[in-house]
C-alpha cells in the first residue's frame, strides 16, 4: 500500500524543507488538499522543480470545471474531486491526464460512484474532510468491502485517521493508497511514522469484529448440505478460495479450502465416484474469537509454522460470525 504524505499537515515548516524531508524517506505520493483554492497550483509548480515524487491532488469545489485549464497546465498523476460539494458533473477533457478518482465522506454510499464508474480509484474519506488528526471511523470497512464487490478492478484510496494499526487492517483489505498527515508528522521522526505505517504492529484499538467479513458476505454451506458439488459451487462463489462450514444453528465446524478439496482427491482419486465428502473437512483451521485485537491476531499468525491465508471468526459460543482473509494483501501492495 502507497503512503500519500498530506504535505499541508506540517504546519511548522517552510513547505520546500517538508518536500525535502519527505523525499528522503522515500514517501511514495505527495497528497495536495485543494480547498477551493486555485493558488494551490503555485505550490505544485514549486513541487515541480524540488521533486519529481507523484502529487496526489484532492479538490474540493461546487465547480470543477474551473480547474480544468489549470489541470492541463499543471498535469498531476492522481487527480480527485469531492462528491459532496459538486453543484456540476465532472466530465474532464481528454487533455487531461494522469489516473481519476472520487472523493466520498462517511455517510456517502459508493454507489455514487457508478456514474462516474469508467475514473480508476475512489477516495474514501474516514474522518471529517479538512479536519487534521481525526479518529478513523471502523464503518469505513464496510465500505471498503462493498466498493470490492461491485468494482473489483478499481482502486482504493483512503484519508483520515489512518495510523500505524489502521494502515495494517487497509493492507490486508487490499487498499491501494493511504493519506497520513498529523500522524506522520506528530510522531518523532517522518521515518519512525512510514515504518509505522508500513511494517510494525502497534497497539490495537479495534477488534477482529470491526473489520472481518461478517458472515452474511462469507462464503457459507451448512454441514448437512455437503456434496462435492455443493462445496466447490460455494468456494467458487466466494472468490476466497473456502468457504466456512456450519450446522443448522450456525455452530462453527470447520472449513473447507481449495487445498482441503485437492488433497482429498489426490487422497481418494482412484475410487472418485465414492469419494467421501465429509473428508473434506477441515475441523482444526487456525481461528479467532470476535473480541480479539489485531495485536491477538498477528501473534496467532507468527506462532504457527505454516502460512494463514485465511481466519474463522466465531463468538464466546463459537457460533460462526465472520471470516478475516488476506487474500488482498498482495494487491493492496502494487
Amino acid at each position: 500500500m502507497k503512503i500519500s504524505a498530506s504535505i499541508y499537515s506540517d504546519k511548522k515548516r517552510p513547505l520546500k524543507e517538508v518536500i525535502t524531508d519527505l523525499v528522503s524517506h522515500q514517501v511514495d505520493l505527495l497528497h495536495v488538499d485543494c480547498n477551493d483554492d486555485e493558488t494551490v497550483f503555485d505550490d505544485i509548480a514549486l513541487i515541480r522543480e524540488w521533486c519529481s515524487l507523484p502529487i496526489d491532488l484532492h479538490i474540493i469545489t461546487d465547480k470543477p470545471s474551473k480547474y480544468y485549464s489549470l489541470l492541463e497546465k499543471y498535469p498531476v498523476e492522481y487527480i480527485t474531486f469531492q462528491y459532496e460539494d459538486l453543484k456540476q458533473p465532472i466530465k474532464f477533457p481528454d487533455s487531461i491526464t494522469g489516473k481519476k478518482g472520487l472523493a466520498v465522506i462517511t455517510p456517502t454510499d459508493v454507489s455514487v460512484f457508478d456514474e462516474y464508474n469508467t475514473f480508476d480509484f475512489i477516495l474514501i474519506m474516514a474522518t471529517v474532510p479538512g479536519q487534521s488528526g481525526g479518529k478513523f471511523d471502523p464503518i469505513n470497512f464496510k465500505k471498503i468491502r462493498d466498493f470490492q464487490r461491485k468494482y473489483p478492478t478499481k482502486s482504493i484510496h483512503v484519508d483520515g485517521g489512518v495510523n500505524g494499526e489502521v494502515s495494517f487492517i487497509l493492507r490486508t483489505m487490499g487498499v491501494s493508497s493511504s493519506v497520513s498527515g498529523s500522524y506522520l508528522f506528530n510522531e518523532p521522526s517522518i521515518g519512525q511514522a512510514l515504518m509505522n505505517l508500513t511494517k510494525r504492529n502497534l497497539e490495537s484499538h479495534f477488534l477482529i469484529r470491526d473489520f472481518m467479513i461478517p458472515i452474511a458476505e462469507s462464503p457459507v454451506i451448512k454441514e448437512c448440505e455437503i456434496t462435492l458439488k455443493s462445496v466447490l459451487e460455494t468456494i467458487e462463489d466466494g472468490k476466497l478460495g473456502f468457504c466456512l462450514v456450519t450446522d443448522e444453528h450456525n455452530k462453527y465446524k470447520g472449513l473447507i479450502s481449495n487445498a482441503d478439496v485437492r488433497k482429498t482427491l489426490i487422497r481418494e482419486f482412484e475410487s472418485l465416484p465414492k469419494i467421501n465428502v465429509s473428508g473434506l473437512l477441515n475441523s482444526d483451521a487456525v481461528g479467532l474469537n470476535q473480541q480479539e485485537t489485531v495485536n491477538d491476531m498477528l501473534q496467532l499468525i507468527k506462532s504457527k509454522s505454516f502460512p494463514i491465508t485465511y481466519l474463522p471468526i466465531w463468538d464466546d459460543e463459537k457460533n460462526a460470525v465472520g471470516i478475516v482473509t488476506f487474500v488482498n494483501l498482495i494487491r493492496g501492495e502494487l
